[in-house]
Formats: structure tokens, C-alpha cells, sequence
């Protein structure tokens, strides 16, 4: 007796690809994309590494720590800009405005 084979033709996707794409993921790529921006921040801005650090990501609100309120109102004059390198970065919209604490 001969065996039949059937050859099913299977796509494989790699966990990656799965929780890039799949809608279940959305609330995972969300919290990663939360700790990426927080870790990242001093690879994005070197230069502000001894007066502001990333705190946290909520609601695309990122939480900066600053130095002091001299810091703090030079940031929030040029929060926009912030704003879109980091995206820039990260390519995609991963924060909407920046709060500072």
C-alpha cells in the first residue's frame, strides 16, 4: 500500500510579525513602544542626558523629569520639536505631547 502525502502548503509568520500585526497584540506593542520611548530617550537626546529623563509613557503623554524650571520652560518652548524626533525615531506617532515634572 502506498502512502498518499498531501503537501499543505503552510505559511509560517515569526512572533514578531505576529505581534506587529495582529490586533490582540495592540495593548503589547503599546507597553513596548512605552518602555522603548522611556529607555531610548537618552539615545534620542544625548544632550539632555544631565537635565531631563524620561520618567514614563502613558496615554502618549511622556513624563519628563527636569532639572530645574530654567529646564523646564527652554523644554516647553521646544516641545513640538521633541515631539516629532522622537516619532521621527520610533517611526511612527508613539507620543502626542510631553509633561514635565
Amino acid at each position: 500500500m502506498a502512502q498518499h502525502h498531501t503537501s499543505a502548503k503552510i505559511s509560517f509568520r515569526t512572533i514578531t510579525e505576529v505581534i506587529e500585526k495582529e490586533k490582540e497584540f495592540e495593548k503589547l506593542r503599546e507597553t513596548l513602544n512605552n518602555y522603548n520611548v522611556v529607555d531610548e530617550f537618552g539615545k534620542i537626546f544625548p544632550e539632555l542626558a544631565l537635565i531631563a529623563k524620561a520618567v514614563k509613557l502613558e496615554k502618549k503623554n511622556l513624563f519628563l523629569k527636569v532639572e530645574n524650571s530654567v529646564w523646564k520652560s527652554e523644554l516647553n518652548f521646544q516641545k513640538t520639536i521633541l515631539i516629532e524626533k522622537i516619532n521621527k525615531y520610533f517611526g511612527n506617532e508613539v507620543i502626542k505631547s510631553i509633561k514635565f515634572l
